[in-house]
């Protein structure tokens, strides 16, 4: 059994219109945050970046909730402006579906797929696991790592779940010898 594992690179870009130049792309940068209080209620903020113009644009995160009803860690991550939180919160769904976004996903993630197997060791089974919810069709995942194409893997791939739909959840294949 061949393990690969599929990680992300970096953060994906967001498919987001921008008002100023009606680009279609943007981008976290370096990740900020803008908190602000009001009285007792907070307002948390991602700022993004056009990728054509470096206009700012504000995704809401939380929108006038109570400050204690915030976890104090995510709460100092927001001020410090925490990487890993910036990611995890990019990557929830809920997010991008409050500020009608969808993630870019292309040149974001790579596939290590480091265990070799000899030639003509047919069938090959791998497993494939997801280290981060990178949306990605198994046929190309399969192509990329054994160096067939599309068509090919599509012929000869044994599988459970549907080879042209993306999927972020891992999976496990048989690809048999070919004719």
């Amino acid at each position: 059994m061949l393990p690969w594992v599929v990680r992300r690179t970096r953060l994906p870009l967001l498919s987001l219109r921008c008002v100023d130049c009606r680009s279609g792309s943007a981008t976290t940068g370096a990740g900020r945050f803008r908190v602000n209080a009001n009285g007792k209620l907070l307002d948390v903020w991602l700022l993004v970046r056009c990728t054509s113009c470096d206009r700012t644009s504000k995704l809401t995160v939380h929108e006038r909730v109570p400050v204690r009803s915030v976890d104090p860690v995510e709460l100092r991550g927001y001020r410090v402006n925490d990487p890993e939180l910036v990611a995890s919160k990019l990557l929830d769904p809920r997010l991008a579906r409050r500020n009608r976004f969808a993630l870019d996903w292309t040149g974001a993630w790579r596939l290590d797929a480091r265990s070799a197997w000899p030639e003509g060791a047919w069938p090959v089974r791998v497993q494939v696991v997801f280290a981060d919810p990178v949306p990605v069709r198994p046929e190309r995942l399969l192509a990329e790592g054994l160096g067939l194409s599309r068509k090919e893997v599509l012929r000869r791939t044994r599988c459970a779940i549907p080879l042209r739909r993306p999927t972020s959840t891992g999976f496990t294949s048989t690809v048999v010898a070919g004719d």
